[in-house]
């Protein structure tokens, strides 16, 4: 049962198509740090591999055929992409799902305010996340807002190298007995995430002129108003692109790998698949950090919609039909799973835990303690996969998410079982889950986007 790191049966030829893909997933993650920007990211690519929108399908009253490949937007936040197979949808398709929001801080509606001749953003914390982690970090301002005429006017601050960043101050060491006593968990609270934006008053202002100087630039630079404020949807992310990180450039330092270090190769794969003859997907959703609610999480009935549309678009519109293709489905909920850290060995069991570099990692359950709230894949699946990964050459490996009393986590997976089909979780292990810098194994990655590949050729 031991297993060696995927890295040792590289040829020099192999190692440097790891290398390759893993530029190419950098550059995503680097430039997809909230849901809109990783959908935006991956239409591009999707169009440029000939991928085409339902909505203008639907709209021309064009008939969908084996081949097709076609994708769908749910409010700029949800893709799906199908790649139409040789069998009637009925049979099943073999789907990737995985998640593309990851742990934040939110702008509150009405966030700006002054306090001591300083601006500040109040704010609201997105996901599970530590606190204490986001503090003295040079942080982003990404999102959109959208204005009464209609208009939505996108926003970055603090990527370039001639942007300004923002940032959290954290209370400085000379004066923290109190706070140095307190638990990890309110070491610093939730409402004390105040991001500090400026300091010099607008001139002849009497009142907040601070705060007025802020607003002045946000209208000069993007038109907005401090009303604004509550249509926007703007996100406190750390700045600064993902890097190579250990001397030997062999795993990869940034925001967001939980979850779109599945996303990328998830939706690359269908890159990969020529004429495949079950339907292949990968589905993309958003809010999977805080329930996979709302109408572009998991729970929503957009993708079941999307495949009754696809279904009558393809002359074989019906309400069983639609039953079937969902229940003869196969699926991979690609996502994350933590990975060994030799400074905390206590919280895994050494026998059922994921390790970086030794490639994809599936989960046949998640949930917590008893494996509550889990998907459970049954064992006629799990060998079935053992088949198309061994197959294939994937290096793989299987965990659980820490020792059975410690905690656990959940995936889109058992929302997905409740159509009754076959569904585990699969993905990359990552080190600092959560953290705003998390670190992964390129060699993990590329096994991954093997295995999907692999996955969605099975017939």
């Amino acid at each position: 049962m031991e297993r060696k790191t995927a890295w040792e049966k590289y040829s020099q030829e192999e190692k440097q198509n790891v290398f390759d893909f893993a530029e190419g997933y950098r550059k995503f993650l680097s430039k997809g740090k909230t849901e809109r920007e990783c959908v935006k990211l991956a239409v591009e690519d999707a169009k440029a591999h000939g991928y085409v929108d339902i909505e203008e399908i639907l709209r021309d009253g064009r008939k969908i055929n084996p081949g097709d490949k076609i994708y769908g937007v749910c409010m700029n936040k949800m893709l799906a992409m199908f790649h139409i197979g040789q069998e009637p949808l009925e049979k099943g398709m073999n789907i990737l799902g995985a998640h593309i929001d990851s742990p934040r801080i939110d702008l509150k509606q009405n966030p700006i305010y002054e306090d001591t001749k300083l601006a500040m953003l109040d704010t609201h914390y997105y996901g599970g996340v530590k606190k204490y982690q986001w503090v003295a970090l040079p942080l982003a301002l990404h999102g959109v807002v959208a204005k009464k005429d209609g208009t939505v006017t996108e926003i970055h601050i603090g990527e370039e190298a001639s942007d300004p960043v923002l940032g959290i101050s954290d209370l400085l060491i000379h004066l923290s007995g109190d706070q140095m006593q307190k638990k990890a968990s309110v070491v610093v609270e939730g409402e004390d995430l105040n991001v500090l934006v400026g300091s010099i008053p607008l001139k002849d202002e009497e009142k907040e002129p601070v705060k007025k100087q802020i607003l002045s630039l946000l209208k000069e630079k993007y038109g907005m108003e401090e009303d604004d404020f509550i249509s926007a949807e703007l996100e406190i992310v750390p700045a600064g692109e993902a890097r190579d990180y250990g001397f030997d450039r062999s795993m990869i330092m940034g925001y967001g790998h939980d979850d779109r270090v599945c996303a990328y190769p998830s939706y690359q794969a269908m890159f990969a698949v020529e004429n495949p003859v079950r339907t292949s997907v990968a589905l993309l959703v958003d809010k999977e950090e805080i329930g996979s609610v709302g109408a572009t999480g998991m729970h929503s009935q957009y993708f079941e919609n999307l495949v009754a549309e696809i279904l009558y678009a393809s002359g074989e519109e019906s309400s069983i039909k639609l039953r079937r293709a969902l229940m003869n489905s196969r699926m991979l909920s690609s996502d994350v799973s933590a990975a060994f850290d030799p400074n905390y060995p206590s919280v895994m069991e050494k026998n059922n835990c994921a390790y970086l570099g030794l490639g994809l990692t599936f989960n046949k359950y998640t949930g917590s303690r008893g494996k509550s709230g889990s998907n459970d894949a049954n064992a006629e699946y799990m060998a079935r996969i053992r088949r198309i990964m061994d197959d294939a050459n994937v290096s793989w490996q299987t965990a659980e998410l820490g020792k059975v009393d410690q905690g656990g986590g959940g995936t889109i997976a058992y929302i997905m079982a409740n159509y009754g089909m076959e569904v585990i979780d699969s993905g990359v292990a990552v080190l600092n889950m959560h953290a705003p810098w998390e670190i992964i194994s390129k060699a993990d990655l590329y096994e991954a986007y093997r295995g999907y590949v692999a996955f969605l050729e099975d017939k």
